[in-house]
């Protein structure tokens, strides 16, 4: 048995053969399709919609069961099938967390807290599972790197983001939510923003940031037409959104790598005479496009944003002076939870902690957030490591849209959306297809070398 265990914990290649040439186990295709329908679900199936299906997940009321995403308990689902298909489960345990060793320690650290949660009677139970586990079991289900399913997971992920921007602008110029944001039921009115297929107008800008930060930096399978098309449908949906800090991080962080490109590429004395033309009437009628739109009101709602936040900026000042009504020991293992909701009542802070730093080291001390903060770096720096280099982009863009909001410090499927997307777009070159590139460039450097010398002899 122990012979059989240290087998199976050995990493796979992706060439598809294990240690010694030992043919591997392929991934089957109800795993590919689990997958697939895992990552259709959550992307395109929000909290709104849900309700309307008899599934309140956005709110207290009804069953504990309702308050996890679909989207995760199939993942788990698909996890246990593959665990099965392998031949050995406890080996397919070791083989994933030998490949993904900081995922599945995050993977830990959030069951472990979420353990600790329920223990001490503490809000935030369904958060730990879809925040933190749910992208954990999804980097862990793709890290045996198949090449079919990665080519589907690309192909949802632009085809519900085009359907999630059309609908985005259908609400925002007919004035109606088609899947309104709920809690328990009850939607907001005042808020007239687009909420899609995402549910939440914040929620949908965030992922509209990091899936325009890919375009411009990843999506390598599309074309560069293509891909600007898809960057300007993009950009008016984030307008309909009204999601200030991301409409300003996409201008920012695109333009920067916009400019930083141009300017790489000018140095190479290299231009595409037809890119240069089309940015050229681009960069000229690109500001008379935004005249008319702003003579039309398009954007008025985003223009109202910026002039008047609701006390989102002073909520951000706020959550500090919390701190200072706590005691050091409160601070380190958290407060008792009816004294920190009445302080935050007292302060004005009814609509939430807008930091996710400060929101769980405030309902879950320092302690235990200084440890998931701790598994969350690693967590992002493996991911990063199985992207090629343009994946600093987007994910500069994410690490700075989240500390804008709750986010991580309450239940949301952002980051399992993020982990997706960057490890979808931003597959790196395989290594086969590498080798074989470089061998054909040699054979035929050996080749022109070859013909040049029999034409130098006499």
């Amino acid at each position: 048995m122990a012979s059989v265990l240290a087998d199976s914990a050995r990493p796979v290649p992706a060439s598809g053969y294990g240690i010694a040439g030992r043919r591997a186990v392929p991934v089957d295709t109800l795993t590919r399709l689990g997958i697939t329908v895992a990552v259709l679900l959550l992307f395109a199936v929000s909290g709104g919609m849900l309700w309307l299906l008899g599934y309140n997940y956005e709110g207290l009321q009804g069953s504990a069961l309702t308050k996890i995403h679909p989207s995760t308990y199939l993942v788990v689902l698909v996890f246990a099938w593959r665990s099965c298909t392998f031949g050995n489960p406890v080996g397919y345990v070791v083989n994933v967390t030998n490949r993904r060793p900081a995922t599945a320690l995050l993977a830990v650290i959030a069951t472990v807290l979420l353990l600790v949660v329920i223990v001490r009677q503490r809000p935030g139970m369904a958060g730990m599972i879809d925040t933190f586990v749910a992208p954990a079991l999804f980097v862990l289900v793709l890290s045996e790197d198949d090449e079919k399913t990665f080519a589907r997971l690309q192909l949802v992920i632009h085809a519900v983001m085009t359907v999630n921007a059309l609908l985005a602008l259908f609400e925002f110029g007919a004035k109606h939510l088609v899947f309104p944001y709920r809690f328990d039921g009850a939607v907001f009115v005042n808020d007239p923003r687009s909420t899609a297929l995402q549910g939440h107008p914040l929620s949908n800008a965030t992922v509209t940031l990091i899936y325009v930060l890919s375009l411009l930096s990843g999506a390598r399978s599309l074309s560069t037409p293509l891909r600007l098309a898809l960057v300007g449908l993009q950009f008016c949906a984030l307008v309909a959104f009204g999601g200030r800090s991301a409409m300003v991080l996409t201008v920012l962080l695109g333009s920067v790598y916009m400019l930083t490109r141009g300017v790489a590429q000018l140095r190479t004395g290299r231009v595409n005479l037809l890119a240069a033309a089309l940015v050229t009437m681009l960069a000229a009628l690109l500001p008379l496009a935004i005249m008319l739109a702003g003579y039309y009101g398009f954007f008025d709602a985003l223009l109202e944003r910026f002039v008047s936040d609701n006390g989102s900026a002073n909520a951000r000042v706020q959550m500090f002076d919390l701190f200072s009504r706590l005691e050091l020991r409160d601070i380190i293992v958290g407060p008792d939870i009816d004294l920190l909701e009445s302080t935050r009542r007292i302060s004005g802070l009814e609509q939430g902690i807008e930091n996710p730093i400060i929101r769980m080291t405030l309902y879950q001390g320092a302690f235990f957030t200084l440890l998931m903060f701790f598994g969350f770096a690693l967590f992002m720096h493996e991911v990063a490591r199985r992207c090629h280099p343009g994946i600093w982009l987007p994910m500069l863009g994410w690490l700075l849209i989240i500390n804008t909001s709750e986010s991580l410090a309450s239940k949301t499927t952002l980051m399992t959306k993020f982990v997706v997307i960057a490890l979808a777009l931003y597959r790196p070159a395989r290594a086969g297809a590498v080798s074989l590139s470089i061998r054909h460039s040699r054979a035929e450097q050996g080749a022109k070398r070859r013909a040049q010398t029999l034409e130098s002899m006499p």
